[in-house]
């Protein structure tokens, strides 16, 4: 029995410097996850340095956008939207190919995704026209962001709930390519009310969209790992081409394209199946 109450107070006391332990980790401001290694879980202290610095990168090239449209320099904040598309589709990937996911990242990639999909191509629409139109203006604005915000917590509580070959609303990437594609596409035209009502009805338009319960395809049913015809490495280079002719017209017709595509489908097609 002595030994019975020994053997229970030193595992008891081991617990306690346990948490005494992980108490001062967190009170020193270090990020702590619990992961399963082999069924056990394990805490981990830190977090992950490739995925989430190309998150950051993403982050910055949306922070640039903003102080670019701020400067005038319109056509640079539009090219700043992008970069940060390609960047968000890297820092997933990289994380999966490297086995680097962690709570922390999907976080912080959500955050980033806000400020380079929500806050830069809404505020780089509104500098660049909508500043005009005085309360209508910042509303058509407030109206993108608010609906990339609630686009992104939707899809976060939505996650293996939805057949993954489908989005439920516009992606806020495809969003922003739409409202950065067509501030870079016309930035060099002179102000005009024509122009002004495309402005609206594209933000407005695409903010409304992401909110919607419209379906869009994800493709990532797509296989890219498997063989296709030698042909198939022609139509790679043509596509090249055609979007280093004009790249602001060709990705600004591309994503228009992509965000009507979802309401043409819902009218002539029925929706697809939940899992």
């Amino acid at each position: 029995m002595t030994e019975q109450k020994k053997s229970t107070g030193t595992e008891a006391k081991a617990q306690e410097e346990e948490v005494r332990a992980t108490e001062s980790e967190v009170d020193s401001g270090e990020v702590v996850e619990e992961e399963l290694v082999e069924g056990a879980p394990v805490r981990r202290k830190g977090i992950y340095l490739l995925p989430n610095a190309l998150t950051t990168a993403s982050l910055f090239s949306g922070f640039y956008a903003i102080v670019s449209a701020a400067n005038g320099v319109f056509d640079n904040a539009a090219i700043a939207v992008f970069v940060s598309m390609i960047l968000d589709g890297l820092d997933g990937r990289v994380a999966r190919m490297t086995n680097t996911q962690s709570k922390f990242g999907e976080e912080y990639d959500s955050l980033a995704d806000m400020v380079a999909f929500g806050v830069a191509p809404g505020l780089v629409a509104f500098f660049w026209s909508l500043n005009g139109l005085g309360k209508f203006g910042w509303a058509i604005t407030f109206i993108y962001v608010a609906g990339a915000a609630l686009r992104l917590a939707r899809f976060n509580t939505q996650i293996g709930s939805v057949d993954k070959k489908f989005f439920v609303g516009l992606p806020s990437p495809s969003a922003a390519a739409c409202v950065a594609g067509l501030v870079w596409c016309f930035h060099l035209f002179e102000p005009s009310t024509w122009l002004t009502m495309l402005t609206v009805v594209v933000v407005g338009g695409t903010g409304v969209l992401m909110v919607s319960n419209i379906f869009y395809r994800s493709f990532k049913d797509l296989d890219l790992r498997g063989r296709v015809p030698f042909a198939a490495i022609l139509l790679v280079v043509l596509m090249f081409v055609v979007i280093a002719l004009d790249p602001a017209t060709v990705l600004f017709t591309v994503f228009l394209l992509y965000a009507l595509s979802g309401p043409v489908r819902a009218l002539f097609r029925g929706k697809p199946r939940r899992t």
